[in-house]
């Protein structure tokens, strides 16, 4: 099993704290979810059919009419190997590790993030999470494009992740969708706060929409999901209100940590990624005060999401000068 965030009930089973005390900053998961209103009675009892609302919805959204609305970006993580002819793929490391798993069978190659460009034309793929999770690392739209292009002409693909890409989506390659050689995913889970809803896209040309459809089979989407997606996507006030809210939020956890000397810590509207060789042992301390936090040891680092009130805030800085005070380091 694969490490992830967001599994509280794992930690409340082994520590201490109540339930209601805890405050999971593990996850990128925006703390401020859409506010969906309850589904009709018909989307629980009937089977999810195709919705025209709900691809309209998503075709505004996103800019282009080449997508599949899928169950989350992870169904379509795990599919892609089986409908992608791939054999060399190069992914970005370290990033979301669910990427380089579903690839195993495949000549995977970890990549450096400086290394991409001197490795694209010896591979069939590349993967990248864009900005990349869970460094926050980014690459010029001109740079993307150039890598795609380079790919498209030997009959290669290149996949980018966009989970965290829609507080900034002017650097979503989505208008670019339906191109050969091209496959783009979103996710409703982490600008949304609707992890749970479990609603993606994937946007490419045609044959790959329809060799992705024949491989997930009838029914990737629940209904009440479908309804939960349309809502949100077609909210475009709360989209703009959530944008700025978002930025203003991710630069103020930026500057606690940069008080509390994370020097290095960068990240997305949604997180921050501190390189710490104290890694493990402020993980244990965020979670002796009921704080989870994701840890990673390829390099040491911790990743924070957002607070969802005040009340985490000042428990996230206390926590923090408590951990400086014990002789823990937030620098490299």
């Amino acid at each position: 099993m694969l490490e992830h965030g967001g599994e509280l009930a794992a930690a409340i089973a082994r520590h201490a704290h109540p339930a209601a005390h805890w405050i999971d900053l593990s996850t990128g998961i925006n703390p401020h979810a859409y506010p969906v209103a309850a589904p009709p009675a018909a989307a629980w009892q009937r089977l999810p059919e195709h919705d025209p609302a709900l691809a309209a919805a998503a075709q505004r959204y996103y800019g282009s009419d080449a997508l599949i609305a899928v169950a989350g970006s992870q169904a379509a993580i795990q599919a892609l190997p089986a409908v992608i002819r791939a054999e060399r793929v190069g992914i970005v490391h370290p990033s979301y590790a669910e990427h380089a798993h579903a690839w195993r069978h495949r000549t995977a190659r970890a990549l450096a993030a400086d290394a991409i460009d001197a490795a694209v034309d010896t591979l069939d793929a590349l993967l990248l999470v864009h900005p990349n999770n869970p460094t926050g690392a980014r690459w010029p739209t001109a740079q993307l494009r150039d890598w795609h292009r380079r790919l498209a002409r030997r009959g290669g693909t290149l996949i980018v992740d966009e989970a965290f890409i829609d507080a900034t989506p002017e650097h979503s390659l989505t208008a670019d969708a339906g191109a050969p050689g091209l496959i783009v995913l979103r996710s409703l889970g982490k600008f949304f706060g609707l992890a749970g809803a479990r609603v993606g896209f994937v946007f490419g040309d045609a044959p790959l929409r329809a060799a992705l459809a024949e491989q997930l089979g009838p029914w990737t989407v629940s209904g009440p999901a479908q309804h939960a997606a349309r809502q949100a996507l077609d909210d475009l006030e709360w989209q703009r209100k959530m944008r700025t809210r978002l930025i203003t939020e991710g630069a103020q956890l930026g500057d606690l940590l940069a008080r509390h000397g994370a020097s290095a810590a960068r990240g997305t509207a949604l997180f921050r990624w501190v390189p710490t060789p104290d890694a493990r042992a402020w993980h244990a301390h965020f979670t002796a005060h009921a704080l989870l936090v994701r840890a990673f040891d390829t390099p040491p680092a911790l990743r924070l999401g957002l607070p969802p009130d005040a009340a985490a805030w000042q428990r996230l800085d206390t926590a923090l000068a408590a951990g400086r005070a014990a002789g823990l380091r937030l620098a490299p």
